[in-house]
């Protein structure tokens, strides 16, 4: 897991939308999508719910933002 991927995932998180934070980020969204697939791929974890428009944490999606956030504090 690279930092970041945890940066993008607190852009989506606080965005609560995938294409608002890939606009923010300047990349595409499927590219951010698939980001996120393969995050969740690889820590085995469901961490957003997608609905209409707007993403939603899962409580393993919220464990990760806040461990996400101290350590891209540092």
């Amino acid at each position: 897991m690279e930092l970041q991927t945890l940066r993008n995932f607190i852009e989506i998180a606080d965005h609560g939308s995938i294409t608002a934070a890939a606009r923010t980020l300047g990349i595409s969204q499927p590219g951010l999508s698939r980001q996120l697939k393969d995050l969740e791929k690889e820590l085995g974890v469901k961490l957003l719910v997608r609905g209409n428009r707007r993403v939603t944490l899962t409580e393993d999606g919220t464990y990760l933002l806040n461990r996400a956030r101290e350590l891209t504090a540092i």
